[in-house]
């Protein structure tokens, strides 16, 4: 049975991933010292498009360089792309669907 879901392939989403390294890069966000200052954790936004929707209802997203990641349409992290992203990161959507053809694509933004 296919589960509904408000993403379809093509779809251009954000994902915003928890990191911890020593040096966060430009677009950290909400970036926090460890006890010791010996590393950070931050925020940083992925710009990934929906590869399909699977018969369960998660979402195979892929990324600029190709991988692919499976997750589920309730992840809080997750959100589609709102015109301001569409528009100051388009360069980045598109070059997963340049690079990685068989991505659909968004060509309203």
């Amino acid at each position: 049975m296919e589960m509904k879901t408000k993403y379809r392939a093509g779809d251009w989403v954000v994902y915003t991933k928890s990191k911890v390294s020593v040096a966060p890069g430009p677009r950290a966000k909400d970036v926090t010292a460890a006890s010791k200052g010996e590393s950070y954790s931050y925020l940083v936004d992925k710009f990934w498009v929906v590869e399909k929707v699977q018969d369960d209802g998660k979402l195979v997203l892929k990324t600029r360089r190709g991988k692919l990641h499976v997750i589920p349409p309730t992840d809080p992290q997750l959100h589609l792309a709102n015109w301001w992203q569409r528009w100051r990161y388009a360069s980045r959507f598109r070059e997963i669907t340049k690079i990685h053809p068989d991505s659909g694509s968004q060509s309203n933004s």
